[in-house]
């Protein structure tokens, strides 16, 4: 690799990569194939993937640019990004000539502005014959076939109309470049065939695509590729011989066959473009044909931004540097990094753009400003009876919850909060981008919740088309949407005037017969409609008035291929649903309408979930809310205040009530209790025991033994096959029975069983008690694995919680009868206790860690807990596990006789959105002797110990909490550091005066011994100053690496001002960070200060002679310096002698590894034998 190129392409962020094609895509498709041509010729792109682009279902490019713009977008910035190297010579070559262009044509200067009037006036002067000789001229080189084809000026060849200039691809001429993309040109006739070829860059390409008006085709040479401004036609003609004749070139111009104005020809000073590297530099004159007469002006439209998710970052698969550098997680994967939404806009460009006024103006990458509101047509009647007989039905359908209560009496509103998605590197990755959600910290929940009336509410850079309200199972999503559809029927959501919604789990997902209307009509929950032809008719030409719901959008099963094979018409009738969906998620159909999906985060194709323009997470009940729900389902005072006291009284019921469905089903079991002196459960699994059998009970039948078996053996089926549904249709007295218990429900003749708890306790009981399911069986559907992958998601976590609680089950719940006490699970048990032990639980990853955690408390077994204790690492990490408050309290549980076992911990909760009463209640055990939480959420967890004037528990907080090692890879990690100092320094908290239990300080800053700073190249430079503001309190830094985070120059000497405070430090990383001389100039002087500095490592850099010069200067004085990394950067032999000459004062130093290209290799292999210390690699 060149060392001129080993900084910048690898610092590019992918954003501007995607930026620049989008404007390359602007020009429209006449001269798209050129720089396709180009980039697949500079081995950007792939044969593979070139060909692929003209063979997508038939259709040419220029329809998918039409159809798709911002996909094709996507699909070329990932492999441009890749080699940008190379890419951004072309696409630079391309957006700035027409950006120059577009300036020479639109607002000229007096110069060109004379020359274009000369041209003009003298039109009418030039002889004909002088018009032949010019173009005989140009036409006459031998070389010119190969980069211009002649016969394009004959049949094809079309001068400029009057009319607009947008094209439209029609089937003839997506044929006709369909035909002509691949086509390679032969060799030249044989009469040329002994003529010594000329050497040149590369063939030109004519773009054969003609708009139906007949307007002017565009010529672009693949080596000197060039996008023009859609203002004014033009012809760019590269390596052409000059126009020697006198009078021509004082205006040169020839007319068109039809007799029409004539065509000006500018040739240009120099060529249009910056070479590739190692390519041939152009030697011939460049010309310009332009069209005399320039069309009407339009408003450049800037690309929109893409959504959260649906592009990748700048560290996902970019070029590296060679191995070699000092850093132990060079080699590894990057890390993580959240994206914005909309993360184009954060982004500072200094590009211009050229406007439709021909003034070039700075790009905000700002949305263009809204056009007036269209004045609509009067809706038709019945468009109106319809809309005011949907209402109604909607109201009266989503007015009941479950167990008969309304919605009105015992609705409780909660909040909503917007989610980012993180991508995740990998080796696959620029394959896959696989993403999840950021998690975040306590406070930041707190700052951003979101009501039920802001779900529709737009953002500032574009509407919001596409929400998906996600959430667990059980947390409210199917009432938060009946709730939504209740507002529209009261008028509250007065931008939509239609509202469909489909419950997924009604819809046959296999039949092919649809059509969108009758997925509307006669899918969703609407009335019937005579006129439906006249109000379908309205709605698809009024598509933003359309609200369409998906909800339980996770029992579409197969997402494979979900978006492959979108629905194209809105009136064909041969589409299955998912393919109805596809093509209203990806605008194909009925574009503009706003689509709202409810689904539980795991279980979700990423690709899907990518692409939404919106996430919302739901939140659960707080503690008041439980409150609320349980005054509201019990009327009777009395019985409300006896059915808190009970829920109170058992902590794990009352932290799980924090789900709506739990709590619900606390209240059923409360409400039917046979005895009121009887108390709640201690587990879930004897919760939804009593309550399953409570059910059944209440329904007045008695049913046989087989049918409970053969009730549970459909439910443990639907659990492997992921499926909710249940057929009985041999009894349907059995079947209306199951039906009044409320374990199953009907859906459009179908019927599902109620919720996920049941089945999975039902399908439980058969995994226990069934002969069918032996041991392996059963640990391989329904245990924690080590690595396994979990089929079944969020399913799984219930059903291994189930299992291990039946099969440790003491003694059968009072009155339950459900359970076969007469069946012997013993070796069942014995082979679930074996697996649990034999697990290696500090492999584990922090979610399966917590599931463990679930099963051994379900078991109510204090024997396995002890075990489980001895086995668990001393240092529990559950980040990137989003803790709940029941999932608190089990952890608690456990981890309180751990004392008896003289265990101590130490625990990570960074990203795990744990509650600051939750936190308290974990930091305050005794067998955690520190724990490492976010930044802000302990500082508030410090004032709010502070205020209860609780000083011995705050100084105990504040002892335990540790920030050692501190991998910073989100800006979190960095941004409240600064305040963490503060409070370091002046002793006291943020809303106190001085705080006795802060008399030393903070030990987490006193104690910190490693610091990784990975933010990247996005967000490295903006958290670097907060950095800085941090060291000089980090007396006891050993390590610190700062690899690849862009900070140049100015970052080199921020840090150069703060090193001298870093007394301990010893391991130095500073690689890949586009540090220059100046930056090395300030370093230099300051590395002297730090006397116990070992390895230093500024691999990847631009250093010059200058700066290793510099560095030669200070190396002797670096006494423990053993390590010198300076591997590819800018310095020649000349840099590399000054550094080999300082090597030999410096006795101690152990290596020094300074190749790069710009030093000769014999100049290298000669220091080396001087001082075989000097390495290559």
């Amino acid at each position: 690799m060149s060392t001129s190129h080993s900084c910048d392409p690898v610092m590019v962020p992918f954003e501007d990569v995607l930026f620049q094609v989008r404007k390359a895509l602007q020009v429209g498709p006449s001269l798209l194939y050129g720089l396709l041509e180009e980039l697949h010729e500079a081995r950007v792109f792939s044969t593979q993937f070139y060909l692929s682009l003209f063979k997508n279902g038939g259709q040419s490019l220029g329809e998918i640019l039409f159809k798709d713009e911002e996909d094709l977008a996507r699909r070329l910035s990932l492999p441009i990004w890749q080699k940008w190297d190379v890419s951004q010579v072309i696409l630079d070559s391309a957006l700035n000539i027409e950006e120059d262009l577009s300036a020479f044509l639109n607002s000229p200067d007096a110069e060109s502005q004379d020359m274009i009037d000369t041209l003009d006036s003298g039109l009418d002067l030039l002889p004909d014959h002088l018009v032949s000789e010019i173009i005989d001229s140009i036409l006459s080189e031998d070389y010119f076939e190969d980069i211009l084809d002649p016969s394009i000026l004959e049949d094809d060849f079309h001068f400029p109309c009057d009319t607009d200039t947008a094209c439209t691809l029609t089937s003839e001429n997506a044929a006709i470049l369909d035909q002509n993309i691949t086509k390679k040109r032969k060799g030249k006739d044989a009469s040329k065939s002994n003529k010594t070829p000329t050497k040149r860059n590369r063939k030109a390409t004519a773009c054969l695509e003609s708009p139906p008006n007949r307007c002017t085709p565009t010529i672009a040479s693949e080596g000197n590729f060039h996008s023009f401004n859609s203002l004014q036609r033009v012809w760019h003609l590269s390596n052409l011989p000059p126009i020697t004749n006198n009078t021509a070139f004082e205006s040169p111009s020839f007319l068109s066959p039809s007799g029409g104005s004539a065509f000006p020809i500018i040739q240009t000073s120099g060529s249009l473009s910056h070479p590739l590297i190692s390519t041939v530099v152009p030697f011939r004159h460049t010309y310009v044909i332009v069209s005399p007469q320039p069309v009407s002006r339009v408003t450049q439209i800037l690309p929109v931004s893409p959504v959260d998710g649906t592009v990748a970052p700048p560290e996902l698969t970019v070029a590296v540097l060679p191995v070699g550098t000092l850093s132990d997680s060079a080699s590894k994967g990057l890390p993580s990094h959240p994206v914005d939404t909309f993360s184009p806009t954060k982004v500072d460009r200094s590009n211009t753009c050229v406007l439709a006024d021909g003034k070039p103006r700075k790009n905000t990458d700002s949305p263009p400003p809204k056009p007036a509101a269209e004045v609509r047509p009067e809706a038709p009647k019945c468009v109106k009876e319809f809309i005011n007989l949907a209402k109604p039905h909607i109201r009266n359908v989503c007015n009941a919850m479950r167990g008969g209560l309304g919605m009105e009496s015992h609705y409780i509103d909660v909040h909503l909060i917007p989610r980012k998605l993180l991508i995740k590197s990998g080796k696959n990755a620029n394959k896959c981008l696989e993403k999840e959600l950021v998690v975040l910290s306590d406070s930041e929940r707190k700052q951003s919740l979101l009501d039920r009336s802001q779900v529709f509410q737009n953002n500032l850079t574009r509407p919001k088309q596409s929400i998906a309200i996600l959430g667990k199972t059980g947390v409210g999503k199917t009432v938060m949407i009946q709730r939504l559809c209740l507002d529209w029927a009261s008028g509250s959501l007065s931008q939509f005037q239609f509202v469909f919604l489909l419950d997924c789990k009604n819809l046959d997902l296999k039949k092919s017969n649809y059509s969108l209307k009758h997925l509307l009509f006669d899918l969703s929950v609407s009335p019937s409609c005579e006129e439906s032809d006249t109000v379908f008719k309205h709605i698809l030409s009024s598509p933003e008035d359309v609200l369409i719901i998906f909800d339980s959008f996770d029992d579409i099963k197969d997402f494979e291929g979900l978006l492959q094979a979108p629905a194209k018409s809105p009136k064909d009738t041969k589409y299955t649903v998912k393919q109805l969906f596809s093509g209203l998620f990806q605008k194909e159909i009925l574009a503009g309408c706003t689509l709202l999906i409810a689904t539980r985060p795991k279980e979700v194709l990423n690709q899907v979930l990518r692409k939404m323009d919106s996430l919302l997470e739901l939140c659960h009940f707080s503690p008041e809310d439980i409150e609320l729900y349980t005054t509201k389902y019990f009327r009777d005072s009395s019985l409300q205040e006896k059915a808190l006291q009970k829920i109170k009284k058992k902590i794990y019921i009352f932290r799980i009530c924090s789900n709506p469905l739990l709590c619900w089903t606390t209240c059923f079991l409360l409400e039917h209790q046979d005895s009121n002196c009887e108390a709640l459960p201690s587990t879930l699994t004897e919760l939804y025991q009593k309550v399953t059998f409570k059910q059944l009970q209440l329904a007045s039948r008695e049913i046989s033994s087989q049918d409970t078996q053969q009730l549970c053996k459909t439910a443990w089926e639907g659990y492997k096959n992921h499926n909710t549904h249940i057929k009985i249709d041999e009894s349907p007295e059995l079947v209306k029975y199951y039906l009044k218990s409320g374990i199953i429900v009907s859906y459009a003749q179908q019927n599902h069983f109620e919720d996920l708890y049941i089945q999975n306790l039902l399908g439980a009981l058969h995994s226990v008690q069934s002969k069918q399911v032996n041991e392996k069986m059963l640990l391989a559907h329904s245990m924690v694995q080590q690595k396994k992958r979990k089929i079944q998601g969020e399913s799984q976590d219930v059903m291994q919680s189930f299992v291990t609680g039946l099969l440790f089950q003491k003694a059968r719940p009072d009155g339950v009868s459900i359970l076969d006490g007469n069946v012997d699970v013993q070796a069942k048990r014995k082979a679930v206790e074996t697996h649990l032990l034999n697990l290696k639980l500090n492999e584990l990853n922090p979610a399966r860690l917590l599931e463990l955690f679930h099963c051994v408390y379900e078991t109510s077994n204090a024997k396995l807990a002890r075990l489980l204790l001895k086995k668990l690492p001393d240092n529990l990490s559950f980040c990137g596990a989003q803790l709940c408050s029941s999932d608190v309290y089990v952890i608690c549980h456990l981890l309180q006789h751990a004392t008896t076992l003289k265990r101590t911990f130490s625990i990570n909760l960074q990203e795990t959105s744990i509650p600051i009463s939750d936190l308290r209640e974990l930091v305050e055990l005794k067998c955690i002797t520190s724990f490492w939480a976010h930044t802000g959420d302990t500082i508030a967890l410090w004032e709010d110990l502070h205020d209860s004037n609780n000083e011995l528990k705050l100084k105990g907080a504040i002892e335990k909490f540790t920030l050692n090692p501190l991998k910073a890879t989100q800006g979190h990690h960095i941004e409240n550091l600064p305040l963490l100092v503060h409070i370091h320094r002046g002793k006291k908290l943020p809303r106190s005066d001085f705080v006795p239990a802060l008399n030393e300080g903070v030990p987490a800053l006193r104690h910190l011994q490693k610091l990784e700073f990975e933010l990247g190249v996005q967000n490295g430079p903006e958290m670097f100053p907060k950095l800085i503001e941090v060291l000089p309190s980090l007396q006891s830094l050993q390590h610190l690496d700062i690899e690849k985070n862009k900070i140049g120059d100015s970052g080199a000497e921020k840090l150069s001002g703060v090193l001298h405070f870093l007394a301990s430090l010893k391991w130095l990383n500073l690689s890949q960070n586009c540090i220059g001389d100046a930056g090395v100039e300030k370093l230099a002087k300051a590395l002297a200060s730090v006397p116990s500095l070992q390895s230093l490592s500024l691999y990847g850099n631009l250093i010059a002679d200058n700066g290793a010069e510099e560095l030669a200067l200070v190396l002797p004085d670096m006494k423990l310096l053993q390590d010198l990394d300076v591997k590819f950067n800018k310095f020649t032999d000349i840099g590399a002698k000054k550094l080999s000459a300082a090597l030999k004062n410096c006795t101690g130093m152990k290596s020094l590894e300074l190749w790069n290209n710009c030093i000769p290799w014999g100049v290298f292999e000669h220091l080396h034998h001087q001082d075989p210390r000097i390495r290559s690699l």
